[in-house]
């Protein structure tokens, strides 16, 4: 038998081998435990950066629901608290950058800022203002039908005035919010609705929203919202050429702004879309400046009207004014006759018409019994002084007791394509207005005209002219419209709402809320403003930031 000795180098290398693997398994799992730990904070921290967001947005709602309270707070004063205070039209001080949060470093101060569509020298939209916009800029879809009542047609006018629009699209608008099933001249009615897959029904009411049209024949996406994707007031660099048919062709009249709008004053705003000039919710007060209701010519208890009447107004005046409802007719006589106030009034002699407008007054000449025969009565309203009455009269006056006058439109601050559409209007007299009239009432307060009879005073428009256009036209609504843009200025967090507050109550209340804010903010930080400026904060927001 033969002894073999064992080999110590063999075994050596085997233990050595041995080792090698254990350090080779010991740094594979120190290295999962290091990746798992890495991932596990690395998750952490993105948890904790999401919660932190999504506080902050929390924040940013919060801070934009204060801009609101804020708003209805000014909107609550008198108009000459409102003007004091630089008014809601273009407003930096009140409107941009109001710091909610302040803080020493910019991911924690948070702002809010009010943002509403400017109107330029020419009327045309251009650019964005620190305010609020009055709904009685724009056109109130649902006091359509009663623009029929005082013109034939007069619905189908206004909205003839949006760019792009066309009779049947503005014919079957009407047939859809007017109640009846009769299809008008260029509309759509029940039979056509319900000829569609899935067939439906005309609303025949008032609408509930503007973007219901969409239900309507004719109105498309593209023609209600324009290019203005993220509803901010402007066309931004990436929204140029959206407009167009959905099938890649351009509709008429709706190419790019470089090709076809530039030069037309018929298409400008279209890259807005419909929507910016729309409305539901557009009213005025049915109050003087004084905040006082104002006196209804027009109520049947004729010796408390009489009373009430010369409260305000001269004893003629009131005489007048009662005498001429008890007539059935208006005298054509020129002869000098006597004034209303030397004759004694009947108060038991029922009304024998009503008043449509105060303006039918003018140069009006009345016939009534005396007791040696027929008596003429002066004008108490004539053309000559016209301009030393017209205001007081229409200021506390109207043709009917109503709390609050929809839909007029608002000739001081509507763009040119509005004015355009108010039925008796011409393009020289919106030229006059625009060129005359003052956007801004806390601008210039001396300059401000009370009511919307400057445009006779300013002979812009004949008494006839101005009697056509009255029903439709005011000098200021009630309700007013704004973006509340709520901010952090690291920029990483925001709210954008959609707001429209109406003060025709004791307290104004929302009228509509929509959250914008899935669109993004809408606007830069330098446009919204900044407070953190070098580690300070300021006292004040800047006032000259530049506009798109």
């Amino acid at each position: 038998m033969t002894y073999h000795p064992s080999n110590p180098l063999s075994t050596t290398t085997h233990a050595k081998q041995h080792d090698g693997m254990i350090l080779i398994i010991v740094l594979v799992v120190i290295l999962m435990l290091s990746l798992g730990a890495y991932t596990f904070t690395d998750l952490m921290i993105t948890y904790d950066e999401a919660a932190d967001l999504s506080g902050e947005r929390i924040q940013a709602r919060w801070v934009a629901d204060s801009g609101i309270d804020m708003i209805r707070m000014h909107l609550i004063l008198p108009d000459q608290q409102r003007y004091d205070s630089g008014g809601e039209y273009n407003n930096s001080m009140m409107f941009q950058a109001v710091n909610v949060l302040p803080d020493t470093n910019p991911r924690n101060v948070a702002n809010f800022t009010a943002i509403a569509p400017m109107i330029d020298q020419t009327g045309l939209m251009a650019g964005v203002r620190y305010g609020l916009e009055d709904e009685s800029a724009r056109i109130n879809l649902n006091a359509l039908t009663l623009a029929d009542s005082f013109t034939t047609n007069g619905g189908r006018t206004l909205l003839m005035s949006l760019p792009g629009m066309t009779e049947d699209v503005a014919d079957s608008i009407m047939d859809w919010i007017d109640e009846d099933d009769e299809t008008r001249e260029y509309g759509a009615e029940y039979d056509y609705y319900q000829s569609l897959d899935p067939p439906y029904s005309p609303k025949n009411g008032p609408l509930d929203t503007v973007e219901e049209l969409l239900l309507i024949r004719g109105v498309v996406p593209q023609l209600l919202f324009g290019q203005d994707a993220n509803r901010n007031g402007m066309v931004d660099p990436t929204e140029t050429g959206l407009i167009n048919n959905g099938n890649g062709g351009a509709n008429p009249g709706m190419m790019p702004p470089a090709a076809g709008m530039i030069g037309d004053p018929a298409m400008a705003g279209i890259e807005r879309g419909w929507a910016s000039f729309l409305t539901l919710y557009s009213q005025e007060a049915n109050l003087n400046a004084a905040g006082e209701p104002r006196i209804d010519v027009n109520s049947d208890d004729l010796e408390t009207l009489h009373q009430d009447l010369q409260s305000k107004f001269s004893l003629d005046v009131a005489n007048f004014i009662i005498l001429y409802r008890q007539s059935e007719g208006n005298s054509e006589e020129t002869d000098v006759g006597v004034p209303a106030a030397t004759i004694e009034m009947d108060f038991l002699t029922p009304p024998a018409r009503s008043i449509t407008q105060l303006l039918e007054l003018v140069e009006v000449r009345l016939e009534v019994e005396g007791p040696d025969g027929p008596i003429l009565i002066n004008p108490a309203f004539p053309l000559a002084t016209l301009g030393a009455y017209v205001d007081n009269l229409m200021d506390n006056a109207a043709a009917n007791s109503n709390p609050t006058i929809p839909g007029r439109i608002n000739i001081n601050q509507a763009p040119r394509s509005i004015l355009m559409g108010i039925p008796g209007i011409s393009e020289e007299i919106v030229d006059r207005i625009i060129q005359e009239r003052i956007p801004d009432p806390a601008e210039d307060v001396s300059k401000l005209q009370p009511t919307e009879a400057w445009l006779l005073k300013n002979l812009i428009v004949d008494l006839d002219e101005f009697r056509q256009m009255l029903p439709f036209i005011c000098v200021g609504g009630d309700v007013f419209r704004a973006q509340v843009i709520g901010y952090f200025e690291d920029g990483a967090a925001s709210s954008r709402v959609e707001v429209v507050i109406d003060r025709t109550t004791t307290t104004p209340r929302i009228r509509l809320w929509r959250d914008l804010s899935h669109l993004g903010r809408g606007y830069s930080l330098e446009m919204l403003g900044l407070q953190y400026i070098d580690g300070t904060i300021p006292g004040q927001a800047p006032t000259n930031l530049p506009l798109p």
